[in-house]
């Protein structure tokens, strides 16, 4: 499972906390992280730690940490670790305000001249902390099942630019599946 960042999927990640599940047999992946320090709660992998991860029983080696505070090393080392998993069974992603996901943004170099790495370092964020580690549209599409989870006021605009076929990071985002938008009614725009 690839987790995802940002403010979205906190809510979903605390209730994943009471189900029962074979925890041991889940391996947890992230899909962007932020190049800051492991214990820096700005960190994806510190959110989903505190707020989920911390409180099952999914053993350490099976949270694949990027280590993101290495930076370009770190980026390198994470598409080594990736190298033995050829799909991940779920995928979940955000969609943020500007239209970016995972840490593929506008505007930015995302595409074609990293279409085959599998892990992109991003040096010139729009938003801080200005340097990423982030998958690639093309491994973000290699699962089985991609949930986009979309929610707030401020994300209706990116929605509907989206779903309208604007050229978003998001829409490079092409599992054989398809993918899946769980959006909240905020976020709903009755034009999209």
């Amino acid at each position: 499972m690839v987790l995802s960042g940002g403010s979205t999927p906190r809510e979903l990640y605390a209730l994943l906390t009471d189900i029962e599940a074979d925890w041991g047999n889940w391996h947890i992946w992230f899909g962007d992280e932020r190049c800051l320090l492991p214990e820096d709660p700005e960190r994806n992998s510190y959110m989903a730690a505190k707020i989920w991860l911390d409180k099952v029983a999914i053993p350490d080696l099976n949270r694949h940490i990027i280590p993101a505070e290495m930076g370009l090393r770190g980026a390198k080392i994470y598409a080594r670790l990736l190298s033995g998993m050829r799909q991940f069974d779920l995928t979940l992603l955000g969609l943020g305000e500007d239209g970016h996901t995972a840490s593929l943004f506008p505007g930015h170099v995302w595409e074609q001249s990293n279409a085959d790495n599998p892990v992109l370092f991003v040096e010139s964020a729009p938003k801080p902390p200005s340097q990423r580690i982030t998958l690639s549209a093309r491994r973000l599409s290699e699962s089985r099942q991609v949930i986009f989870l979309v929610s707030g006021l401020a994300k209706r605009k990116a929605l509907a630019s989206w779903l309208a076929g604007e050229h978003l990071p998001a829409s490079a985002i092409i599992p054989v599946s398809g993918v899946d938008i769980a959006v909240s009614m905020d976020a709903w725009h009755t034009g999209a």
